[in-house]
């Protein structure tokens, strides 16, 4: 196995991919920096030159727009004039990119970019990695076998690692102010999900999520696990998941050492975390743990995968193709995931 090198924090900028050149990526990674020029010392941004050009010039609005460096490495950071944006040009568009719509060459120039920050960071160039957002269906349509950020990392970090993608086992977690979430299952249809609650996936989920509260700095983590079925099932009337499949995880995690409560009735078990009952909700599956987050936060959410050799955190939100272009979207999530970004790697 290769040792996935470790940066020296502090001296090493984080990495911000573009995401799908036909979103909002580059607008809110303008107005991020526009927002925020002290980020501009620490981050280098892996896209396409000509689509942040462009980004910048749109967003100026009569004022000097952002000006834009371009580096081959992330160690030139320190070259950059002050006030300018340092951009590797990680991918390749041959061709123009419509705004707002789904395009392969879009869809393969986010994975490019993303392979980019990925390499970078387990060779140790990075402290981190900070990924705009990409559509799935762009992705899809480049011929990208994986279906998001998460597996797509965690297939590349194993490659680096040279192990089995099964020996590096990744979880989503998602945050807002108030409330973290980490899912058992992402991004699988709901009859696959509904197959996914085994007890070895749940205390896996609960193991990666005690180790990052531990690594991020709480002591001793609270974590709550939500059941599968209506008032976790009331002891198997309403579904034996929650009694055969949860329950004996969350005992086997007790017995380890670790703050494990549950399984709690989903409908309430967010609402409770929120309150400071708990640190963190295991939920069951993608849309169980993500409503209530992007309900109550989808401005400051914050996407982190769990179980990387390196930190990486996104917006908790898509490309929004509705509104790309117009200069209304705003920046907050991904600022929210660059904050994070900086404090996790801090400690990593």
């Amino acid at each position: 196995m290769k040792p996935a090198s470790r940066p020296l924090h502090g001296s090493c900028p984080i990495v911000l991919t573009m995401g799908d050149p036909a979103g909002i990526g580059p607008e809110i990674i303008v107005k991020a920096f526009a927002e925020r020029p002290a980020l501009l010392r620490q981050i280098v941004v892996a896209g396409d030159v000509q689509t942040l050009h462009q980004a910048a010039r749109r967003l100026a609005t009569g004022s000097t727009p952002l000006m834009l460096a371009e580096i081959a490495e992330v160690d030139q950071l320190a070259a950059v004039p002050p006030g300018c944006m340092a951009v590797v040009q990680a991918c390749k568009l041959n061709q123009p990119v419509e705004i707002g719509r789904i395009s392969a060459h879009a869809g393969r120039a986010a994975a490019d970019c993303i392979e980019w920050a990925a390499q970078a960071a387990l060779r140790g160039r990075a402290r981190a990695v900070v990924t705009a957002p990409i559509h799935k269906e762009a992705l899809a349509a480049a011929g990208v076998e994986y279906p998001g950020h998460t597996e797509l990392l965690q297939a590349l970090s194993a490659a680096h690692l040279d192990v089995s993608v099964a020996e590096m086992p990744v979880r989503m977690m998602l945050s807002c102010p108030g409330l973290s979430t980490v899912l058992v299952s992402i991004h699988v249809s709901l009859r696959q999900a509904l197959d996914a609650v085994t007890t070895e996936q749940v205390l896996q989920t609960i193991r990666i999520t005690h180790a990052h509260f531990l690594h991020i700095g709480v002591a001793a983590p609270r974590i709550a696990v939500a059941g599968l079925n209506p008032h976790a099932g009331e002891g198997g009337l309403f579904g034996v998941e929650d009694r055969d499949g949860i329950a004996p995880a969350i005992e086997r995690a007790r017995q380890e050492g670790v703050d494990a409560s549950g399984p709690h009735a989903p409908d309430t078990v967010f609402m409770r975390a929120r309150q400071g009952a708990f640190d963190v909700v295991v939920a069951m599956y993608h849309d169980q743990g993500l409503i209530p987050v992007k309900l109550l936060g989808l401005d400051h959410g914050v996407n982190t995968t769990l179980g990387l050799p390196f930190v990486r955190t996104s917006p908790d939100h898509g490309t929004a193709f509705d509104i790309a272009g117009t200069g209304r979207a705003s920046p907050s999530s991904l600022l929210a995931a660059i904050d994070a970004a900086l404090a996790a790697s801090v400690t990593s």
